[in-house]
């Protein structure tokens, strides 16, 4: 059944970076579906086109534009063509990541360690600074990170370890970037995306994992959007600096 959510996000307007399939994608919806106008983004015209289709037939007011974060010009046309278009940004949303590589921290090429840096955590501030100078009063900031940032396993180590710098990136901006623009984090768990899907092909691995948690299931899109969409809103007023965990009690943090 169709749920009917509320319009928290009337009238604003809303950046969300790899935004055309997966957790991205969820975000983008809920916050359309709220009210708000999104701006979504991937590397390919192809996928932006089919989301912002698949966007628009649920009546949501969308703006697609290719980006590659890594791409400095990619990144001040995602900005200049949001402020052409809306004249404003209110939400931004940093969910562009990478995992080139399943190899141990000390096993890991220079070039992929440079890459997982630059995709997982200097993108995200770069896109930022281009954004930040447009954001309104009461504006929000939303990290992507993961619970590997807690708990970096192996097959997972180094991409664990920059999302747990996204942690910290949380903490610093949100006292920088006080009182105009609250900056918040989600740490995702295991959610069955294009992304994650090497993780859970295997039934056996996919039973492994659901025993981690104490609800018994993997994550959803719906999961993390509902989350996201929390943070960004005014029910989160009082709400900065804060990484909010959405694992299905997977251990985290006490």
């Amino acid at each position: 059944m169709e749920k009917n959510f509320g319009r928290r996000f009337e009238g604003k307007v809303a950046i969300i970076s790899a935004s055309t399939q997966g957790i991205g994608f969820g975000i983008a919806e809920r916050l359309g579906l709220e009210g708000a106008a999104v701006v979504i983004s991937s590397r390919r015209q192809r996928n932006v086109d089919e989301a912002v289709n698949k966007l628009k037939k649920r009546g949501i007011e969308a703006l697609g534009l290719v980006c590659h974060v890594s791409n400095a010009q990619h990144r001040k046309d995602l900005i200049k063509n949001t402020i052409e278009k809306y004249g404003k940004i209110d939400v931004v949303v940093l969910n562009a990541a990478a995992n080139p590589s399943v190899e141990g921290i000390l096993e890991t090429k220079e070039s992929i360690l440079d890459k997982l840096w630059e995709i997982n955590v200097k993108t995200s501030i770069l896109l930022l600074q281009e954004a930040a100078p447009h954001l309104t009063k009461n504006s929000s900031v939303i990290f992507v990170s993961s619970i590997t940032g807690y708990h970096p396993g192996r097959g997972l180590a180094m991409y664990g370890v920059t999302k747990t710098a996204l942690l910290g990136l949380t903490k610093a901006l949100a006292d920088e970037m006080a009182p105009d623009t609250r900056v918040n984090c989600i740490a995702p768990g295991f959610v069955p995306t294009h992304f994650a899907s090497y993780l859970i092909n295997d039934d056996e691995q996919k039973r492994a994992i659901e025993e981690k948690t104490l609800l018994n299931r993997l994550g959803t899109t719906q999961d993390m959007a509902a989350a996201v969409a929390y943070l960004a809103s005014d029910d989160a007023s009082y709400v900065t600096g804060e990484t909010l965990v959405i694992a299905g009690g997977m251990p985290s943090k006490l």
